[in-house]
């Protein structure tokens, strides 16, 4: 069965590929995508590809809720998020909302007490 390229990844990511990382499939797509259609106030930050990673985009729910997922290139969560009407934005310009630190800090919390 032969791969198919559902999303463009490897369209818009071209022939190479970070020297410790996996490609972006398919499923780390759906992911993002189930993800945001099962949160309410959904927003994509873009991370830059480093050496070791692959371009990622981080998922954040309005209660700061997050997944991190490989995206291959910007280009592809940007198609991404305007198939699903939502903002996307490059996380080097605008950091990340205040809002996943303390969904990080409650879970740290609820996790130390138990």
């Amino acid at each position: 069965m032969r791969w198919r390229d559902r999303y463009g990844l490897r369209r818009w990511r071209g022939s190479k590929v970070t020297r410790f990382d996996r490609e972006a499939t398919d499923a780390d797509i759906e992911a993002l995508i189930a993800f945001a259609r099962s949160r309410r106030g959904v927003e994509f930050y873009v991370e830059p590809e480093t050496f070791a990673t692959d371009t990622t985009a981080v998922a954040v729910a309005d209660d700061g809720e997050w997944t991190r997922r490989r995206v291959g290139a910007p280009a592809v969560i940007h198609k991404v998020a305007r198939d699903l009407a939502l903002p996307v934005y490059d996380v080097q310009l605008t950091g990340y909302p205040p809002r996943m630190r303390a969904y990080n800090e409650r879970r740290r919390r609820e996790e130390g007490s138990l």
